[in-house]
Order: C-alpha cells, then structure tokens, then sequence
C-alpha cells in the first residue's frame, strides 16, 4: 500500500498549494506536521506565481493501493 503526506497551504494571494511527501513516517503527529509546515512557510523556499506560502490549511496521509499489471 502506498502512503503520501499531503501538506496544504494558502499563498499570500490565497490560491491553494499541495505539496507532497512520498512514504511518509509512521510515527507522524499533527503536532508535528504542523511544526513543520510552519517551519517550511518561516524559510521562503517555496513560491507559487510569485507569491509565498502563507498559512497552514490543513494534512492528510493517503493511501493507496497500487496492482501493476505490465511493469517495464
């Protein structure tokens, strides 16, 4: 079964933003997503049309499961 993070935030424009972490730990907490969403808008890295992440929306684990039929 595959699992993704997804950490979703607004810009300072108001468009929201996915980004995703693949196989995220099993140990995670919202306590610290959030700590580290917050720590991701703090640094500036990441601007979406010029404008950066502004605020935390929310997160999710996905899972997902995935039967490959032809694999190359």
């Amino acid at each position: 079964m595959a699992k993704t993070l997804q950490m979703i935030f607004t810009t300072a424009t108001g468009k929201k933003v996915t980004l995703t972490a693949d196989e995220p730990r099993a140990d995670l907490t919202a306590q610290s997503v959030e700590a580290a969403m917050q720590e991701i808008i703090a640094s500036g890295v990441f601007e979406v049309d010029g404008a950066p992440l502004a605020a935390v929306v929310g997160s999710r684990i996905v899972e997902r499961n995935v039967t490959e039929l032809i694999h190359g």
